[in-house]
């Protein structure tokens, strides 16, 4: 019994930190120029990423792409 307990705790350890590190980026694409909300940090070639950080929430990063001067034309 104490195995499965270790072994489920392990395994709940490794598991949450991936599920909580999603973030949200705003990219800009560099041929359209148009703005977007991506979940994948922007490469920099195709799509660059403005701001200098991540989002936790794409709420978040939806408001802060209505306020960049990048995005409203």
């Amino acid at each position: 019994m104490k195995k499965y307990l270790i072994a489920g705790l392990l395994v709940a350890g490794f598991v949450t930190p991936a599920v909580a590190a999603s973030e949200y980026y705003v990219a800009q694409d560099s041929t359209t120029h148009k703005c977007s909300v991506v979940s994948k940090k922007p490469d920099g070639t195709k799509e660059i990423m403005l701001g200098t950080d991540g989002f936790k929430s794409k709420s978040e990063a939806h408001s802060a792409m209505k306020n960049m001067t990048e995005c409203k034309a």
